[in-house]
């Protein structure tokens, strides 16, 4: 599976392609990089969003998972950049209930392409994060929003 990895504002991240579309973002750096198109051109994404100059990820994804998790991660990519929803308005919307809606951020494969950071708690804690500082990542990718979402 060709892999391609890039240093960010978060340390090294790794992007994997099979069958013409990211199936996954992993923390850390690949240790047999192999460029495609699509990998740089997602690379270039990726680097735009933490320079500040993109708001909307334009390449195919397709994470591994189950029917109602895939569910839960196409809602995932309708919050706009910039905005945050809590567990249970996201349950509410697909009428599930807010820990199978953390659970499935949890299993996310495609983290910040696919923003499960965006999911806060109802009090606006903020839970748990995959990424390699937990929930100060992500406060950090709600912080970069923040700063580069129009007022």
């Amino acid at each position: 599976m060709p892999q391609l990895s890039l240093l960010t504002p978060l340390g090294d991240i790794t992007l994997s392609e099979e069958d013409g579309a990211i199936v996954a973002l992993d923390w850390g750096r690949s240790s047999t990089p192999s460029a495609t198109s699509l990998l740089r051109q997602a690379c270039a994404q990726l680097h735009d969003y933490f320079d500040g100059v993109r708001r909307v990820f334009d390449l195919p994804l397709a994470p591994r998972g189950s029917a109602f998790q895939r569910r839960v991660w196409a809602a995932l990519r309708r919050i706009p950049f910039g905005a945050t929803v809590s567990y249970a308005e996201l349950a509410r919307a697909l009428d599930t209930s807010p820990r199978a809606v953390g659970q499935a951020n949890a299993r996310n494969p495609i983290p910040i392409l696919i923003p499960c950071h965006r999911v806060v708690a109802a009090d606006g804690a903020l839970g748990g994060y995959s990424g390699p500082e937990g929930p100060a990542t992500k406060r950090f990718l709600l912080d970069l929003e923040s700063r580069t979402h129009p007022a």
